[in-house]
Order: structure tokens, then C-alpha cells, then sequence
């Protein structure tokens, strides 16, 4: 098959949308039967190297000019010349005037925006739905990335049911590796790394409640040390002022500029992951942490049960008590521990590469 793929985000995205996208793209190159061609405004190689297709840029100056333009429109003639069989928008969206040039497939993530609509800008919502619901309206197969975000694309843009496949997300290989005694104590060397630790990962946004885990061990007295990494926010801003103002400098930091080749090993040399968020399309770093073979705290609603599975410890409240409890009963007792780790090692299995490409290739194959 030859098929086409919206790769900006491979490109330039450096987590999120942009991890999926990279890892999607590398679990296909290895099927040597089917073409792979990428499409991007621009080719940042120091995010993604173009190793894993053919890779097509605008060639017009005014598509050069206005890539958005390109994408959602000019797009459609560079598809029809290739007479590609299958064209899959990785991130929410497809091109509007695709017609039935060729075979056409989605990826939603999630509708968040639906669901929480203040935590988004009106503009933003405005055209995330214009664009999402085109899409879902438009193609031939949606892929939602769990049930979760199948039961919203139902609910919400009223598709049926049999043209949405659930194919979940795997994570970087990276994660499924023990990295050698060396590498971890570089790393514990160049970050000042405590012994024990909680491990939080992810943007550091409202929706994802980290404040509450800063809250939590000040208010009662958890004596692990935290560490929080994720891109800068304004919400990171306040719990920076918050550390400061409660003076919890030596036990709780804040790491910006993690690069991905090292997260591996924060999670590995980490004690627990905990994971308060209030609502995802899928929850990525879970999966990372049962990999890394991690005792998981996380929601009990949403998404999170399918990414953590029956072992992981679910918060049912937004409650610090509850968070503060949670943590405890994780870190002093440790048969809960080992069966945690255990039983989330086997569960996180159901996400490995193989079985998220054949998931993936069936899609295309029945198209």
C-alpha cells in the first residue's frame, strides 16, 4: 500500500501529538510491503529524522508562505499525483478537499475541549471543532486511541459506532529497556537525583493536577521528595510560588529541560508515578511507567483504568486526604508494591509495538 501521512507534528512537536507521530512512523517502517509518504511544512531533523518514508514539503511559494493553507487544502493535488491508496491524518484533522481521491483514515486523541471547555480560548475551541468534527464527518475509519475517546467522538459528533476503531498508543521503546547501572547514575549525578523519589511527568497544566501532589506531601507531611517534569506553564509558575512560599526547595523540584533519550531512567530509579490528571485521551505516561515497572497512582475515571489496568492504585476524588493516603499505603507497604509491579508489567503488554502495528495495518488493509 502506499500511504500518506500528515507528519507535521513528527516534525515539530516535540511530546504529545508529536510522540505518537514518531512512533507510529517507526512501528510502519519496518513493513517493507507498504510506501510511506510524509507530509510536513518543514523538516526539523533535530526533532525527527525523514528516515522512515518519502517525505513531501510545499513547493509552491504561497504554499510555502501559508503552510496551514497547505495542509487543509493545496495538500489534496501533491495526494491525487502520488495516487496514494490511504491518506491518515495523525492529529485530529484531515485536508477538506481530499474527496475521494483515496481511502481515508483519523486519529482523534481526545475532545477535551468539549468536556472543559474553560480550560481552552474561544477561537481555539472554535476551530479544534470545526476541523475534529470534519474530520470524524469525512473519513472513512476513525481512530480513536481509546474507548474513552470513542465513547466522545459518539456522543458528541453523533458517528456510529463501527466506523471508529479503538488502536491504542504504545510508548518509545526507550521505556522497555532497563538502562545499564551507568547511564542511571550519570543521570541521578546531573540532576542531584534523591534515592527515593515520586515521579510526575507530563505538561504542567490545571488539568493535570500536579499542584495537588505539591499540596499533598506539604500538607501532610510526606517526607519523599517529588519530582515534577514537564514544559514550563504559567500553572508551573504557581507551584514555583507556592515551593517558595513554603520554603519546600530541598524536597520538591520542578525539571524543565529532560530530554526524552533520559526519562527512561528518571522512571526507573522513581518509586511510584503519580498521575492525578482529571481527564486525557489516553495517558501516555502511565503506560511508561507500568513499562519501567512502577507502582501507578492515578484517577479512577476516564481513560486512566484502560492505561493502568486492574493493579494500579485509583483515586476516586480530587481529595488531598485521599492523595496523601494513597501515596502512603503505596510507599510503606511493599508486597503492594511488588504486586503492582508485577501485575502492571503484564498488564502493559496488550500495548507493545507488535500488536499496536497489527492493530494499525488491519485498519488499513480493511479499507
Amino acid at each position: 500500500m502506499k500511504i500518506g501521512f500528515d507528519a507535521k507534528r513528527a516534525f515539530h512537536n516535540r511530546s504529545g501529538l508529536g510522540n505518537y507521530s514518531r512512533d507510529l512512523l517507526r512501528m510502519l517502517s519496518v513493513t517493507p510491503e507498504n510506501e510511506l509518504h510524509l507530509f510536513t511544512p518543514k523538516v526539523n531533523s533535530q526533532v525527527f529524522e525523514p528516515q522512515f518514508g518519502i517525505t513531501h514539503t510545499p513547493k509552491e511559494p504561497i504554499d510555502q508562505w501559508l503552510s496551514a493553507y497547505w495542509r487543509s487544502f493545496s495538500i489534496a493535488k501533491d495526494i491525487r499525483t502520488l495516487k496514494l491508496d490511504i491518506f491518515h491524518g495523525l492529529s485530529n484533522e484531515l485536508p477538506f478537499t481530499l474527496g475521494k481521491t483515496c481511502k481515508t483514515v483519523v486519529t482523534i486523541h481526545d475532545l477535551i475541549f468539549k468536556r472543559y471547555p474553560q480550560w481552552y480560548k474561544p477561537f481555539d475551541r472554535t476551530m479544534y471543532d470545526w476541523k475534529f468534527k470534519s474530520a470524524c464527518q469525512n473519513a472513512d475509519k476513525i481512530i480513536a486511541i481509546s474507548q474513552q475517546t470513542k465513547q466522545d467522538i459518539v456522543s458528541f459528533y453523533g458517528i456510529s459506532e463501527p466506523k471508529i476503531e479503538v488502536v491504542y498508543q504504545s510508548c518509545n521503546d526507550s521505556f522497555k529497556t532497563k538502562a545499564d547501572e551507568q547511564t542511571l547514575q550519570s543521570i541521578r549525578k546531573k540532576y542531584n537525583l534523591p534515592s527515593r523519589y515520586i515521579l510526575n511527568v507530563g505538561t504542567i497544566e490545571a488539568r493535570k493536577n500536579a499542584f495537588d501532589i505539591v499540596k499533598a506531601i506539604h500538607e501532610h507531611r510526606i517526607d519523599l521528595p517529588l519530582i515534577l517534569v514537564g514544559r514550563s506553564t504559567p500553572y508551573a509558575d504557581e507551584i514555583k510560588q507556592y515551593i517558595q512560599h513554603h520554603r519546600l526547595e530541598p524536597q520538591i523540584r520542578i525539571l524543565h529541560t529532560v530530554e526524552n533519550s533520559e526519562l527512561p531512567a528518571f522512571y526507573q530509579m522513581a518509586e511510584m508515578m503519580v498521575y492525578p490528571s482529571t481527564f486525557e485521551g489516553f495517558g501516555i505516561p502511565i503506560i511508561e511507567a507500568l513499562y519501567s515497572n512502577l507502582p501507578v497512582i492515578t484517577t479512577a475515571s476516564g481513560c486512566f483504568p484502560e492505561a493502568g489496568g486492574p493493579n494500579s492504585y485509583y483515586l476516586e476524588s480530587r481529595s488531598l486526604d485521599e492523595l496523601a493516603t494513597a501515596i502512603r499505603t503505596v510507599s510503606q507497604n511493599l508486597d503492594l508494591q511488588h504486586q503492582m509491579k508485577n501485575m502492571g508489567s503484564e498488564y502493559v503488554q496488550r500495548f507493545n509495538t507488535n500488536k499496536i502495528r497489527e492493530d494499525l495495518l488491519s485498519v488499513y488493509q480493511n479499507l
